[in-house]
């Protein structure tokens, strides 16, 4: 019975640790607040022009998700915040500028954004 027992704890402990793909020092911690505020961001905004029109976040450029792969090289060296209306097209935006080496982050949505930059004022 005992050596059930202790095969089960040394099977569970090997399986929790076996699960750990990710070490947290490898996950970049970013204070969102202090990057949308940075003097030196680009923010992006990825929605469709028509949407990006009728409102977006202070200083924020426009680069529908769409065109988010042909404008690589113009965002590489800076530091991008993307975002859009739920935060789905930023989180593909996010993923395609992450590949290509871009130091990005995911602001979500646009109104998230502007409260951001209205927090400060």
């Amino acid at each position: 019975m005992k050596s059930k027992i202790f095969r089960f704890i040394l099977a569970s402990a090997f399986v929790l640790t076996a699960c750990k793909t990710v070490r947290t020092a490898e996950i970049p911690t970013a204070n969102i607040r202090e990057i949308v505020n940075s003097s030196d961001v680009t923010l992006v905004d990825v929605r469709i022009p028509e949407q990006y029109a009728e409102g977006t976040a202070k200083n924020a450029i426009n680069i529908p998700l769409a065109e988010i792969q042909n404008n690589i090289e113009n965002l590489k060296g800076k530091k991008v915040v993307v975002f859009c209306n739920k935060g789905m097209q930023a989180d593909e935006a996010l993923e395609i500028l992450k590949k290509n080496g871009v130091e990005v982050y995911d602001g979500t949505t646009w109104k998230n954004v502007k409260a951001i930059q209205e927090e400060n004022k």
